[in-house]
Parts: structure tokens; C-alpha cells; sequence
């Protein structure tokens, strides 16, 4: 008997606590979202079994948890804690976007930047909620729904708080279609949502070679901090363009940003490990996260309705939620939300404007940030 005391009190059984089963729970709600619901399975999925593994009680000391020094989960970690997997990822998404209807119409960057508000505005109000500086910033960059953004600023500046910030960003980031379609419409009327678009210009490949170029030096003289991660998307998305390197940007879109995502996803989900993450600072995180959110779509939004008043150009309100750089869900957002109005009203092209726009915001946002209270 005192064999079979002893064999329980050694398994996992023994030593966890109901935090573990908590966070396990939250494990499983991840994977049924992406499995059955499709809700970002790219992420969810990872994220999702990463908190089942970063919560089977182990014995310390024996070099198996996620923080303990020399263990396997730690070294892959390294890439998370140290900020290497987020520039990665946006070498693979330059390689992916299309930049085109952008160029096409460039006053559409106007609402990413108006969407950084949420940025800004979550930033002073965790510093009124008592959060120090650097966790204020990371805190208020969750309002991008830039997930690899606010693993890299974070990171850099609350490592202690990775884990909620990043489970916060990619929760939001996979609940877009559900957060901004209502805030979406009670900003806008039945007629703004009815707005048809012009068809953009076409955009020359001169212009497309360009662009990574002169968009990276102006970005980055604009804001030097974000230069590990504005440097890498426009040199991936160079790749792209130029047409000589084919080979790299294949690989880069591919390979490189699925191992990375299967990575950082799992090493991010067992970051939670539950003594770690269960605190009051994470519930806060995850309150002020969605606040962020939020405000952000809805400061997209209302900018789009105050360059109506201010161009005869009319554009279509609803593309100011893309201006979050939940890329490409946003966009798919707004065409859902425009079509349902209107079903031969085709938005998700022009919504994919302010959609990439927001990601190099976000981007510029965190330098920006990093660069005051780093």
C-alpha cells in the first residue's frame, strides 16, 4: 500500500493542483476553437497543445519544465524569451502580401495608423491601472492584433509577462470575426456600409521593387527600434517582388514560417504553466487586451468616417476595422460585414490595404514604445 501511496504522490496526479486543470481547461477550449470552429488553427492549435504540455506537473529539478535551465522546452523558448521568432514570422508574411492595392491607394495607410490608437490609449490606461512602464507597453500593443509583434515587444520589455500577453494577443486575434462586426455597425449607417469603392489603379512592378525600399528606410529612420521586425518583412516581401529570387521567397512563406509558427506556438502555450500565469496581472492583461482591441477597431472606423467629410472621394467606413494587423481577418471581416449588406459590394481588395498598413504600424508602434521606456 505504502508502494502505491508512494507511485501516486510521483505522478502527475499527485502533484497537480486545480490551477493545472484550470489551465488544461483553457488548453482544450484553444484546440475546439481552431479544430472545430476553424478560428486560426495555424495558431490555436499550437497554442492550444502547448497548454497541455506546459501543465503536466514535473518534478523540478530534472530538467523537464519550460523555465528550467537546460530542459528542451527551454531551449526552445530561447527563440521566444530573446525575441528570434517574431522577425522570422514577418519575413515569411512580407513574402505572402501583396502590397499592390496599397500603392494603388495610399491614403488607405491613414487607417492603420488610426487603428494604432488602441495601441496608445491601453498604454496610458495600464499605467493608470498601476502597471510600470514596460508592461504598460507591452500591454498596450496587444491592441495591433499583432501576435508576433507583441511576443517580440514584450520580450524585450516584461519577459515575465510573455506568456498572457502572447495568449491574450492570439486569442483576440482569432476572435476577430466575432469582436469587430458588432462595433462595426453601430459605428456606421446602413448607407456608409453601402459605400462602393472605385477600382484601384494599376500598380506598375517598378513601383512594387520600390516600395520594400523605400519603405524600409523611411519606416525605419521613422522608428530605428522596430528594425528587426520592419526589416525583416520588406526584405521578405523584396524577395517577393523582384522576381530573381523566387526560390527564397517559396521557402520563406513555406518553410520557414510554418516551423517557425509550429515553434513559437507551442513554446508560447507552455509558457502558461499554471503557478506561472494564473495571477492577477494575466486576468488584467486579458481585460485591458480587449479593451485595446477595441478601441482599435473602433479608431479605424471613425477616422475612415472623418476623411469622408474632410475628400469627395468617398471610401467605405467598414475598411477602418482593417486597419488592426490581423492579417488577413480583418479583410475577411469587412467583406463579410459589406456583403451582408450588399452582396455584389466586394470590399476584402481594398480592405487588404489598410489591412498590411496596420502591420507596419503596429510594428512602428512597438519601435516607438520600445524606444521610450526600454
Amino acid at each position: 500500500m505504502e508502494l502505491l501511496i508512494d507511485f501516486f504522490q510521483n505522478t502527475g496526479f499527485g502533484m497537480a493542483d486545480y490551477r493545472n486543470f484550470v489551465m488544461i481547461g483553457v488548453g482544450l477550449v484553444f484546440l475546439y476553437l481552431g479544430i472545430a470552429k476553424h478560428y486560426e488553427p495555424l495558431l490555436l492549435v499550437p497554442i492550444g497543445f502547448g497548454i497541455l504540455v506546459g501543465n503536466i506537473p514535473v518534478f523540478k529539478g530534472l530538467g523537464l519544465g519550460i523555465y528550467e535551465e537546460g530542459s528542451v522546452l527551454n531551449y526552445l523558448y530561447f527563440g521566444v524569451s530573446k525575441g528570434i521568432y517574431p522577425p522570422l514570422i514577418f519575413l515569411g508574411i512580407g513574402a505572402m502580401t501583396d502590397f499592390s492595392t496599397l500603392l494603388a491607394r495610399p491614403k488607405l495607410i491613414l487607417l492603420g495608423a488610426a487603428a494604432q490608437l488602441g495601441v496608445f490609449m491601453t498604454f496610458l490606461g495600464a499605467l493608470f491601472l498601476g502597471f510600470v512602464p514596460t508592461e504598460a507597453a507591452s500591454i498596450g500593443i496587444i491592441g495591433g492584433a499583432d501576435g508576433p509583434t507583441a511576443i517580440f515587444l514584450s520580450a524585450k520589455l516584461a519577459p515575465h509577462l510573455v506568456g498572457p500577453i502572447a495568449i491574450a494577443a492570439y486569442s483576440y486575434m482569432a476572435l476577430v470575426p466575432v469582436i469587430q462586426p458588432p462595433i462595426m455597425r453601430l459605428l456606421t449607417s446602413r448607407e456608409e456600409r453601402l459605400i462602393k469603392m472605385s477600382d484601384p489603379r494599376e500598380v506598375s512592378t517598378q513601383e512594387k521593387i520600390l516600395f520594400p525600399i523605400v519603405g524600409f528606410l523611411f519606416c525605419c529612420f521613422l522608428a530605428p527600434a522596430a528594425l528587426p521586425l520592419l526589416g525583416m518583412l520588406f526584405f521578405g516581401n523584396l524577395l517577393k517582388e523582384c522576381m530573381v529570387t523566387d526560390r527564397l521567397a517559396r521557402t520563406a512563406r513555406t518553410a520557414v514560417v510554418d516551423t517557425v509558427t509550429i515553434v513559437l506556438g507551442l513554446t508560447v502555450g507552455a509558457s502558461t504553466q499554471a503557478d506561472v500565469f494564473l495571477t492577477g496581472k494575466s486576468i488584467g492583461i486579458f481585460i485591458l487586451g480587449a479593451c485595446s482591441f477595441m478601441v482599435a477597431t473602433a479608431g479605424g472606423v471613425i477616422f475612415a468616417k472623418l476623411m469622408n467629410l474632410l475628400s469627395s472621394d468617398k471610401i467605405n467606413p467598414l475598411l477602418g476595422a482593417a486597419g488592426v494587423s490581423a492579417v488577413p481577418d480583418s479583410a475577411r471581416v469587412v467583406q463579410m460585414v459589406g456583403n451582408a449588406e450588399d452582396p455584389s459590394n466586394y470590399l476584402l481588395m481594398h480592405a487588404m490595404a489598410p489591412n498590411v498598413a496596420g502591420v507596419i504600424g503596429s510594428a512602428i508602434a512597438a519601435g516607438v514604445l520600445w524606444s521610450f521606456v526600454g
